[in-house]
């Protein structure tokens, strides 16, 4: 079904004449940051977040005064590729093989692909690692990305050491050696990406997810930290705190600092290199944030953070400047969302959406460009949690017209006990939802909350089995050498005691080697692997770090993968699992 709406999509577009059309279709940056919250940036009150570039950009574009973003990164980032809803996609953590994103699901690169952009990915990707769910296998031609949920998580190799600076990275899905801070990285590629599209004539997308400024953050660029750790961030911190707790978290929120300001560097950069190129007019650079930030901190007037879905948690910026179309230091009062993005872009670039390509969101491009006469009123929802499938009314908003309708439940739950605890709250006359007016509006909470319940159920019936998780395909000539991470096996922690398995499809029947890759331990220990139908054990001498199981034979189909070091009465999983075919 999807190749088919694909072929449709290129067909219908290309009818039109390359030179006639495409010549005046404008280029497309979209660039994310991560963990970054509404209120960190200088336009948004905020004096001590140095970010003259994002400052310009918000000064010299459009930005939607209301915009929604889910309140963890996986669902915001499938919501994005996709214009659905993430409960639609397959999509609805961010590990434990919640995060992978169905194949089926059209991108937006293969979207703009189909209508010969050149399309490129930067930096994070975070919904599936391995074949057929990488960037390059939907839709990216050119892809340097880092591995799961960020740099110094347990899907990166582990000789990169946690590294943020001189990182192992991913070039079109092959192991490479960076060097520089990461975010210079991508923001470089993106660059040269850029430039040598335009030398060929080529439109492009370049779509820069960067994983700053997530954590850990113990590799920060370092002239801004010792920039910023000169400062007093007291003001911004919202929980009471003892002295000693005071400084740490002064010392954290400066580097948080010194990466947000690094992005904003590299924005800079970018942009002069698009007036260098003769690009910047018709380029349309859209900015956005992936959730509320990282850290209890001010968020302009709204209360909550990262995992909430109160408006701190869900609220971002939208700012999108096109100099050729849009007038610049404008404003929208249009609600928009993530799911937007697909049929705003799409729109601006003159692609028609193939027949049978359903999306959620709705196009913005006229509250962009100024031409819309009167706001849209609409209904959106918002959910998030933990757990292998969502639960009715836990963590979620439905927003429509002024009023929001909320169950603040807690994300790292994987359900609430009782019934659900609404709040209601006038959002426009109170963004800080200080008054909740559940009591005084129960009709309007009832309404909202049987609107919700559609949403629900249409989300969920999308297709069958619509929360089980994609099965990563080993042996595919596309993707020779399978690494399974932690990042996606089921039932487990990150926990170094864990353990958990993968669900995968073998491509191809055949001998492969399975190397085990761990943490060396100071004793002998018991192996046991167990791949479909085979089990195969060994010992692990003290001090091993690895084992090879060689020439094991695989049968193709869907399969259950374990592994498992016993020693004593304990037992763990490995970090890794690599698996490559030899014959």
């Amino acid at each position: 079904m999807k190749n088919t709406l694909l072929f449709i999509l290129f067909a219908v577009n290309s009818l039109v004449s390359v030179n006639s059309v495409w010549a005046k279709r404008p280029n497309i940056i979209v660039i994310m940051t991560d963990d970054q919250g509404i209120g960190d940036f200088g336009f948004a009150n905020n004096s001590l977040a140095e970010t003259p570039n994002l400052d310009a950009l918000y000064e010299g574009g459009v930005h939607l005064e209301q915009f929604y973003v889910s309140p963890v990164c996986s669902p915001t980032r499938a919501c994005l590729m996709t214009g659905r809803y993430n409960y639609r996609t397959r999509c609805i953590d961010t590990y434990l093989g919640r995060s992978m994103m169905d194949t089926n699901e059209i991108t937006i690169a293969e979207v703009l692909g189909a209508a010969g952009y050149r399309t490129g990915i930067f930096g994070k990707w975070h919904l599936g690692d391995n074949y057929p769910l990488r960037a390059v296998d939907q839709g990216f031609e050119e892809s340097l990305i880092h591995k799961g949920g960020g740099l110094a998580q347990p899907s990166e190799p582990r000789e990169n050491g946690r590294r943020y600076t001189d990182a192992i990275l991913f070039h079109n899905g092959n192991q490479v050696q960076s060097k520089g801070y990461c975010t210079d990285v991508y923001f470089d590629a993106a660059i040269e990406f850029a430039n040598k599209a335009s030398a060929d004539g080529d439109p492009f997308f370049a779509y820069i997810p960067t994983n700053a400024p997530h954590g850990p953050f113990h590799d920060v660029p370092q002239e801004l930290y010792e920039h910023y750790k000169q400062k007093d961030f007291s003001s911004i911190m919202v929980r009471d705190l003892n002295e000693k707790q005071r400084q740490a978290e002064n010392d954290k929120l400066a580097r948080i600092f010194a990466m947000i300001t690094n992005v904003d560097q590299n924005i800079g950069r970018l942009i002069k290199a698009l007036k260098s190129a003769g690009q910047l007019d018709n380029t349309m650079i859209v900015y956005l944030n992936d959730n509320g930030p990282n850290s209890a901190r001010y968020v302009n007037g709204h209360r909550g953070s990262k995992a909430t879905v109160l408006e701190g948690g869900v609220r971002s910026p939208l700012i999108v400047q096109w100099p050729s179309s849009i007038k610049p230091g404008t404003a929208s009062n249009q609600v928009g969302a993530h799911i937007d993005l697909l049929p705003t872009i799409a729109e601006a670039c003159g692609v028609k959406l193939a027949k049978g390509h359903e999306v959620d969101g709705m196009s913005l491009l006229t509250a962009l460009t100024g031409e819309q006469r009167r706001t849209v009123e609409r209904t959106l929802v918002i959910q998030s949690h933990r757990g292998n499938q969502p639960t009715r009314f836990h963590n979620f908003l439905i927003r429509k017209g002024d009023y929001k309708l909320v169950h603040p439940s807690g994300f790292g739950k994987e359900s609430f006990e009782g019934e659900p605890q609404f709040e209601l709250y006038n959002v426009v006359k109170d963004p800080s939802e200080s008054n909740n007016l559940i009591g005084k509006e129960p009709k309007l909470a009832r309404q909202l909350a049987d609107l919700y319940e559609q949403w629900f159920d249409d989300v969920s019936s999308t297709r069958k089995d619509n929360y089980a998780p994609p099965r990563i395909v080993l042996g595919s000539q596309h993707d020779p050498i399978g690494v399974l991470t932690r990042q996606d096996w089921r039932d487990g922690t990150w926990a170094s005691a864990a353990n958990g398995h993968w669900l995968v499809s073998v491509d191809s029947a055949g001998a492969y080697n399975v190397k085990l890759v761990y943490d060396a331990a100071k004793t002998d220990e018991s192996v046991k692997l167990e791949f479909g139908r085979s089990v195969i054990e060994d010992e692990s001498s003290a001090g091993a770090d690895e084992l090879v199981f060689e020439n094991v034979q695989l049968v193709p189909g869907p399969q259950k993968v374990q592994a498992t070091l016993t020693q004593g009465d304990k037992s763990r999983g490995p970090y890794q699992i690599i698996v490559t075919k030899v014959k």
